[in-house]
């Protein structure tokens, strides 16, 4: 797909894990990827069918995910022997690598689960690197406040804030944005020229450079591009609350296969004999 800035993609419904509903928009025959990111899958039920039977033990190799809960609580462990407790507005990075074994489960039994998860390439050189895990807390984000609204960084910087560094190898840059009602704001260049760069509508009303940006719905906002246009972004009269991520591309062949994310076909293979013979995480 040829990602020009605000092409819209709609999710694909899904079901992940041991059963949870979740809607890709990253990952989907209508955006394969969107260097460096590879998959975006949204959940957001008050129903526990959708996602009490959670994510069990499973692997994964070759590159790093975020986790953002917006409301919520789940529990991860990992092989490496982390154990986060993961509540709303809380968020955790996880760097694969050469792999890492690891579960997430819900706390709950009843009320809303919503939240993201983003896998973030790594190039080739750091595909069998030493695995790492970190999580990150509501008041260790970096806040922005804007006339009428705030931005909330998971990671990277905006202007003179800063969030957690959490990818220096692709300078991911990843936000919670909020607007009031009939609020505006204008992207900065520099999370645009040259990153790709995507905002999802988490909920309320918006539109960007003037265009309508329904629920569920990804906006591709920049592919690689060394220049494009400035980019607004405005609420509705219901206000909006937008999550937004732009990082650098890798730029490098992508092999996918489920959980494994590779160079080559023959890298692919490798990882699923690891896995198969309890290499992986060793």
């Amino acid at each position: 797909m040829s990602a020009e800035p605000v092409s819209l993609v709609p999710a694909t419904r899904l079901m992940e894990g041991a059963g949870v509903v979740v809607n890709r928009t990253i990952g989907t025959p209508a955006l394969r990827s969107l260097d460096p990111f590879l998959m975006l899958d949204h959940f957001n039920s008050t129903s526990p069918g959708d996602y009490i039977a959670g994510f069990p033990d499973h692997p994964h190799r070759g590159f790093s995910t975020l986790t953002y809960l917006v409301e919520g609580h789940m529990l991860h462990r990992d092989s490496l022997g982390h154990e986060g407790d993961l509540a709303t507005g809380g968020a955790q990075w996880m760097k694969a690598a050469r792999g890492v074994i690891h579960s997430e489960m819900p706390k709950q039994t009843e009320g809303r689960m919503s939240g993201f998860q983003l896998w973030v390439n790594l190039p080739s050189r750091e595909k069998l690197s030493d695995p790492a895990y970190r999580e990150i807390l509501p008041d260790q984000m970096g806040r922005l406040p804007l006339t009428g609204g705030e931005v909330r960084l998971l990671a990277g910087s905006w202007g003179t804030v800063s969030g957690p560094d959490l990818d220096l190898l692709t300078g991911l840059v990843c936000a919670d944005i909020r607007l009031s009602p009939g609020a505006s704001l204008e992207l900065p260049p520099d999370l645009l020229s040259g990153r790709s760069a995507f905002a999802f509508l988490i909920s309320g009303e918006a539109s960007i450079s003037g265009r309508s940006f329904p629920e569920e719905t990804l906006a591709v906002l920049s592919s690689g591009n060394p220049q494009g246009p400035s980019i607004e972004m405005g609420a509705g009269p219901g206000g909006a609350r937008i999550f937004f991520a732009s990082a650098v591309p890798v730029r490098e062949p992508v092999a996918a296969y489920g959980p494994f994310v590779m160079n080559t076909r023959d890298e692919i293979e490798q990882a699923i004999d690891d896995y198969r013979s309890g290499r992986l995480t060793r």
